[in-house]
This record gives C-alpha cells, structure tokens and sequence, in this order.
C-alpha cells in the first residue's frame, strides 16, 4: 500500500506540471540506486525498500538533489523523505544549498522497528503520503550507556573505535549534509593524506566538530564505514551537548538558524 500511496502522489504531481521530476529509488537487474523519475510509466519501478521495512533501502538523496538541482536550476524536482530526509531538506533551505520553492517533499514514515534501531526521535516527515507516525526514541540507548561509563572507560572506548578507522573517507562522502567546496578533512595543516593509521583522534573529532549545527541523525556514516565505526553515538552525542547548551538542533525548526552559523 504504501508504494501505490507514493506512487499515486508522484504521478499526480507530474502530471500537473508541478514537478518536472521526482528523485526516488528504482529497483532494476536486482540492484537498488536512486533514479530520477520523469514519466508516471516509470514508476512502476519505484522502490521503498524491503517489505517488511519500507525505508530501509537508503541513499543519500539530498545530497543527490543538490547536483540536480544545479544543473537544472529552473526545475522543480519531488524527492522521496524520511523523517531524517526532511530535516537534511530543512537544514539545506537555510543553508541556500536547495531552494524550498523548487522542492517538493513525498513523505514516507519509517516503521517502529526502524525507529528503534535507528534511536530516531521523529521517524516521520509532518507530511506523510504512506506510513503510520510511530513514536520516536527520546534517548538512544547506546549515548546512555557511555554515559553511565567512566571517563576513563569513555575515553578509552573512543580511542579503540577511532584507531580502526582506514581513512576512506566514506563517512565525509555518503553525508547528505557535507556540501563544502572546500573540505576542511582535505587540509594537509590538519589531515596527512595517504598515511596509515590515521592521526587519531584529529580526523573524527575534526569532523565531529565540523558537522555541529549540521547532522541531521541520518546514521548514513555509520552504515557506509567499513570499519563499523560507531559514528551515528558518536554524532547523537554531540548533538545532545549542543541541544543542552543552545537549545538547537538541526532540522527541528525551519526558522531557527545554527547559532554557529556566521
């Protein structure tokens, strides 16, 4: 039901003009990977991912539309959201990266399990096209459990974690909210390239830092890293801090600008 509910929304606003394409995910030779869809024929291809998890399959989209978004700068363009989507979307308005009159939002609510495993607070966009509003997760169960920790036991955890990292850079490249011409992880005063281990901690906290005022709690780092790396923990913490402190957080507000932003 919830890919015929999309499906319906999207053909509808193609062929209304509203949309001159709609940025989703298209299953084809057994392989998953996002799609620009132009015609209501195409979408019977559309895909949300397992059956059983719609919403499990997931891409960085947005990142995606800012590329079309600039070499096609007249179009308006649908994109498939989750909760996690829409505040990367919210966050990317303020940030001139996307403009909100050349976007449409086609929401999907992630299911409860999703909700749990991802410790999302707000598994749903505030429009929903298919999906139940399940209730989100307050406080992830793995920030508390460092929490509870000693200081000693969090710093050595951290260290561990940090010095399986190979310095693939995947954690920078799938962000959907890494939009820097210039990178700061790319500065040669800050990050020697093409050595193995890396400077630990300077690359992660470098970065952790960087992404205040950014991160959308979108997890896809943690997914993309081949090290298995707990950078989603590492990111709601830092996240909670500048909450507690500021009052922020990204996404959450359309109004409200990071009060890191200069």
């Amino acid at each position: 039901m919830m890919k015929e509910k999309v499906i319906d929304r999207v053909k509808e606003l193609l062929e209304q003009g509203k949309i001159q394409g709609f940025l989703g995910l298209r299953e084809q030779s057994g392989h998953v990977a996002p799609y620009l869809f132009t015609k209501p024929e195409e979408l019977s291809e559309l895909n949300l991912g397992d059956k059983d998890k719609p919403g499990d399959v997931r891409y960085p989209l947005n990142k995606v539309l800012i590329h079309l978004a600039r070499a096609y700068p007249e179009a308006t363009l649908g994109v498939l959201v989750r909760g996690c989507d829409e505040r990367g979307l919210i966050e990317l308005f303020k940030w001139s990266q996307l403009s909100s009159e050349r976007v449409i939002a086609v929401g999907i609510a992630c299911t409860a399990d999703l909700a749990q495993e991802c410790a999302c607070a707000r598994p749903y966009p505030e429009d929903c096209v298919a999906g139940e509003k399940v209730e989100g997760v307050a406080k992830s169960a793995a920030v508390e459990k460092l929490d509870a920790a000693s200081l000693q036991d969090r710093f050595h955890f951290w260290m561990e974690q940090f010095e399986k990292c190979v310095k693939c850079y995947g954690c920078r490249n799938v962000c959907p909210m890494c939009f820097c011409k210039e990178c700061t992880l790319e500065e040669a005063e800050l990050i020697q390239k093409a050595n193995l281990p890396t400077e630990n901690p300077i690359f992660h906290l470098t970065r952790a830092v960087h992404m205040i005022g950014r991160c959308i709690d979108c997890g896809l780092c943690e997914e993309a890293c081949p090290a298995d790396i707990p950078l989603r923990t590492l990111y709601k913490k830092v996240a909670d801090i500048v909450s507690d402190e500021t009052g922020f957080r990204p996404g959450a507000s359309r109004d409200e600008k990071c009060p890191f932003r200069v």
